[in-house]
């Protein structure tokens, strides 16, 4: 992308930027406790005017220390200012404690990734999510979802689900528009994507295939919503030849899934699909591509996240420029038919056929 061609900043700017950076863990923490202490609220009601680090205290429960050494990192990270004796919050402290992105964005790192992150130098040496093991001992993250702490699954899920959800009423119009009656949901997960498409038309029957424990937990959730006789599920690991994946479909679905694989195994899960599927199917592939992105904020975040599939979820996995897809799925025997930015919060929807 062309603004990564030059260097924007100067000697000075750069300098002063490496401090932050080498600061940057303790400069997240203090405004994750600004906001889970209650300092940040009481600013936010007391307005304009603000509060002085003793009222602050008061208000919030904290000692007058804790406010002040917290209070005075947010001067500096901008999350609050100074008028006088008076701490103010200022317009990042407002979106750290009321944008919906930042809080799941933030639970994410903190909850999920934080602690993992000391072992990314490791990771990137043996290939392997070697952060991981403060978890629990399996080989990819995704058999150990539905065990993770309950705090660090919430904040998991709520981040996995934030990002697809927003995208869900236009993706539902643009699928329908084929009149499927048969959709194969491929990484279904808690099976929300299943669940929508149920409730958008009486008629379509779809199948999840997942892993076992996960699948379990999918189809828990379609007996919920009374979808069991429309969902089904078809519990395998996609990476293993031996197991099959399910019979002729309409509509081969896969969303905030691919980038959970490297290149190689991509490419063997579309090929299997291209084998499996009828000549008239459609495959549709719904990702988040860093470089197709219009905000930098946002491949900024795709960047980070992918550094969470390198320590976290299986070693060698990431969210993809474009490029680097659409060169798998030719290899696969695959043409794009459709390609639509800008879906929800930044999602692409690649709809494929058989080459």
């Amino acid at each position: 992308m062309s603004r990564y061609a030059v260097d924007p900043l100067t000697a000075l700017q750069a300098k002063e930027q490496a401090q932050k950076l080498a600061f940057a863990p303790i400069a997240f923490q203090a405004a994750q406790s600004l906001r889970e202490l209650g300092i940040l609220a009481v600013l936010d009601a007391a307005g304009p005017t603000g509060l002085s680090a003793q009222q602050i205290a008061e208000r919030s429960g904290v000692s007058e220390y804790g406010a002040k050494v917290l209070l005075d990192m947010g001067l500096s990270t901008l999350v609050v200012t100074q008028d006088g004796d008076n701490y103010v919050l200022a317009r990042l402290g407002h979106f750290l404690l009321h944008d919906a992105m930042t809080r799941v964005n933030m639970d994410f790192t903190a909850d999920v990734c934080y602690r993992a992150m000391s072992h990314l130098t490791e990771t990137i040496r043996s290939g392997r999510p070697e952060g991981l093991r403060e978890f629990g001992d399996w080989p990819t993250i995704y058999e150990g979802l539905s065990r993770l702490p309950e705090k660090a699954r919430k904040s998991w899920f709520d981040f996995d689900h934030f990002y697809s959800d927003k995208a869900f009423p236009e993706l539902l119009q643009r699928i329908f528009a084929e009149r499927p009656k048969t959709i194969v949901d491929i990484g279904g997960n808690t099976g929300k994507w299943s669940l929508q498409c149920c409730a958008h038309d009486e008629d379509v029957h779809m199948t999840i295939v997942d892993l076992p424990r996960q699948l379990a937990l999918a189809l828990d959730n379609a007996r919920e919503h009374g979808f069991e006789a429309r969902i089904h599920g078809h519990p395998m690991n996609v990476l293993d030849d031996s197991q099959p994946l399910p019979g002729e479909a309409d509509i081969w679905w896969m969303s905030q899934f691919l980038d959970c694989f490297s290149p190689m195994e991509i490419l063997r899960i579309l090929r299997r699909i291209r084998a499996a599927m009828r000549p008239d199917a459609s495959v549709y592939i719904l990702e988040l591509f860093w470089d197709r992105q219009h905000f930098e904020a946002a491949a900024y975040s795709l960047n980070a996240t992918s550094l969470y599939f390198t320590c976290l979820a299986n070693g060698n996995s990431r969210f993809y420029h474009s490029k680097d897809m659409l060169d798998i799925v030719e290899e696969a025997g695959f043409v794009v038919a459709e390609q639509v930015d800008d879906i929800g919060l930044g999602h692409t929807l690649l709809r494929l056929r058989a080459g």
